[in-house]
């Protein structure tokens, strides 16, 4: 199994280039599924995600091709994924598949939509706490349970309806958004989720001939189309790892060009940073980190996570590295996921000081982490410890790093690039 070593203590100087964003390229390829036409997908990452996806997908009859390079081209481009499903053979989902990725229990509705069927399993278990499902069965009605899996069935068509969700759910946005492009009349989402990967979706669906308005804002309304046709649609930009690569910029200090990288898809993270002392800069070429160092002293932050377009959850544990070193006591609220402080144990391997009481964290900044061999746990708590790694002294090995290849493309030659001393040991 790899896993990564790094040496802290370097600065980072240079320029990372920011991939498609995972969580839109999930749910545009599981909207190919609504077409018999193909649906043509710019600035796809190199993920291990989107490559089970495929498998995934596969499964239902879907073909897809991927673009050989184009001249010039080199791996900083995103993959252009050419997705066909003219036949779909097989509307189940089977547990063994979608036990490996829960984003995969979205084909639910597409499913059902445009095939007036769907027997997909229900996912299981996750890491990071239950995230239950029953937020995006509301989007689809008729439905059953029988023997772990979701069965859905509308034989002559679906309908528009009115969704109020309790509480806003991504997932279950998506997968209303989904139902109710094919659905005969006017489906209104209330309280729907506002993230930019819904209305990135929602603008490639509307590509294909939908009728959505609303995307990006709490109420969406969608006027049912009879069918759907092919379009080509480019990913967003990844705004989590723009993110990510801010905060380890601003770790080990340095000046990082984060290059294609959109401010407004993140601007409350990038609000917190600036408090914290970092220098954040928009450019025409992406944003500007830049932190001197240790004679820059990092200030604490409280920081409570929220939907869109509050701090994000999937940016929780990379803030709690950087306070770790921050100069007094950082607060951070966990409000999304149950069980997403599993990184702290690791952190505090590397001599951090953090005290947890229920979904609220205290972090007592110190002089200086010191490296240890340390244990991934999940994907956003993995990339945590990869960047305490790179201020910390001496040498870290981050185990488990399967989970990093999830939704980071390319990690250690990005950051390799810029100065850090980072490597892949393989076995």
């Amino acid at each position: 199994m790899d896993r990564i070593r790094i040496v802290g203590g370097r600065s980072l100087n240079g320029t990372i280039p920011i991939s498609g964003a995972k969580n839109a390229t999930l749910p545009l390829m599981i909207a190919s599924l609504l077409t018999d036409e193909t649906l043509i997908l710019d600035n796809v990452p190199r993920l291990a995600d989107v490559a089970l996806l495929e498998r995934i997908l596969g499964n239902h009859g879907v073909d897809i091709m991927v673009s050989g390079k184009r001249a010039g081209e080199t791996a900083d481009h995103g993959q252009t994924l050419h997705i066909s499903a003219s036949h779909i053979v097989d509307t189940t989902a089977p547990y063994e598949l979608v036990s490996k990725m829960r984003a995969s229990f979205w084909v639910l509705a597409p499913l059902v939509a445009r095939m007036g069927e769907a027997r997909v399993s229900m996912p299981g278990g996750c890491a990071i706490g239950t995230r239950p499902v029953d937020l995006l069965i509301m989007a689809v009605e008729r439905i059953e349970i029988e023997s772990g899996y979701v069965v859905a069935r509308a034989p002559h068509e679906l309908r528009g309806a009115e969704i109020v969700f309790p509480k806003v759910t991504v997932g279950g946005t998506h997968t209303a958004m989904m139902a109710a492009a094919l659905a005969r009349g006017t489906t209104v989402i209330e309280n729907a989720a506002r993230e930019p990967e819904i209305a990135d979706v929602a603008d490639c669906l509307n590509k294909m001939g939908a009728r959505i308005s609303g995307a990006g804002t709490k109420q969406i309304v969608v006027e049912g189309v009879a069918k759907l046709k092919g379009a080509r649609h480019a990913v967003l930009p990844d705004r989590i790892e723009t993110g990510t690569y801010a905060m380890a910029a601003a770790m080990a200090g340095g000046d990082v060009l984060l290059q294609n990288a959109r401010p407004e898809l993140l601007q409350a993270a990038l609000d917190v940073l600036t408090r914290s002392g970092v220098a954040v800069t928009a450019t025409n070429q992406g944003i500007r980190i830049v932190r001197n160092g240790a004679s820059d002293g990092l200030a604490p932050v409280d920081v409570t996570t929220a939907p869109f377009p509050e701090f994000p959850t999937d940016l929780q544990a990379q803030l709690m590295a950087l306070m770790t070193c921050a100069s007094g006591t950082s607060h951070i609220t966990e409000t999304i996921f149950e069980n997403r402080f599993m990184h702290v144990g690791e952190l505090t391997r590397l001599g951090a000081r953090i005290h947890l009481d229920g979904e609220r964290a205290t972090i007592e900044g110190v002089p200086a982490l010191k490296g240890a061999p340390v244990m991934a746990t999940d994907l956003r708590a993995s990339v945590s410890l990869v960047i305490a790694a790179l201020a910390a002294e001496g040498e870290t090995i981050v185990n488990r790093v399967y989970h990093l290849d999830r939704g980071f493309e390319r990690l250690e030659e990005k950051l390799g690039r810029c100065g850090a001393a980072i490597e892949r040991l393989s076995g």
